[in-house]
């Protein structure tokens, strides 16, 4: 698979650098070079590529603004992005725009190998012929995926004890017996919604407009608050008669 890019930096040494990293690498093919992200703009306009190695800090329009200007305009497959930038702390900036990755300058030939070819195992995957087979009743899930930083982390739906919304991200509370590496919170960029409708509401319930807890990991209800370990979590108004729905079946 062979992917078409453009390079934009409005620095010539940087330009002219990941240019030659992009021409040496078999499965990259240059379609433009951009001094800048406006010109990037209308470039992308007339030919679409499949990649962009983006810098930051840019005049008249950063290489930020591009991707989100990218993103609420794509009427089509958008490009997607890799940042090139000298200063780290972007980094959330670019996992809110769902960059591929972030290389930090200076960067050598190896590290931005390992960015372009995250790229080609990320297009390999979207562009893989699907495959018909027979219908076979498909066993549930006992597990969800969560865009942790920039992986995908897997967690089983029996550590999970309960999870907090916390504005445009989720914080999952997770079982304390487990690992020290698996036992600490998790925090996804995600809304608690979007969670909700991925997880089995024959283990999981709503209660308030901030938490969901998990059903067999409650240890003691009161009229407005449940009991899980050393947390106490409210029950809103909102949810408090399909919750007592729940609590009607333990009489």
């Amino acid at each position: 698979m062979t992917l078409t890019c453009i390079a934009v930096d409005d620095e010539p040494l940087a330009l002219g650098l990941v240019c030659a990293f992009i021409d040496k690498t078999p499965f990259l093919t240059l379609a433009g070079r951009y001094s800048s992200a406006v010109e990037a703009l209308q470039g992308l306009h007339d030919h679409p590529v499949d990649l962009l190695f983006l810098d930051i800090q840019m005049p008249d329009l950063t290489g930020m603004e591009l991707a989100r200007v990218l993103e609420r305009n794509q009427t089509g497959s958008a490009p997607r992005i890799i940042f090139t930038t000298a200063f780290n702390h972007f980094a959330l900036e670019g996992y809110k725009v769902d960059a591929l990755d972030y290389l930090l300058k200076p960067f050598n030939y190896e590290e931005f190998l390992r960015a372009a070819n995250k790229a080609r195992a990320y297009f390999e995957l979207i562009n893989r012929p699907t495959i018909t087979l027979p219908s076979v009743p498909e066993p549930e899930e006992e597990y969800l995926f969560l865009k942790v930083e920039y992986q995908l982390v897997r967690i089983a739906f029996n550590d999970i004890l309960y999870i907090e919304g916390l504005k445009d991200y989720v914080k999952v509370h997770l079982r304390k017996d487990r690992p020290e590496a698996v036992s600490r919170p998790i925090l996804s960029l995600t809304s608690l919604k979007a969670l909700e409708d991925k997880l089995p509401s024959r283990r999981f319930m709503r209660v308030h407009r901030s938490f969901i807890v998990a059903l067999d990991k409650i240890e003691a209800v009161t009229r407005n608050t449940i009991q899980i370990g050393a947390a106490t979590i409210p029950v809103s108004d909102q949810h408090k008669e399909t919750f007592n729905q729940f609590l009607s079946r333990w009489s």
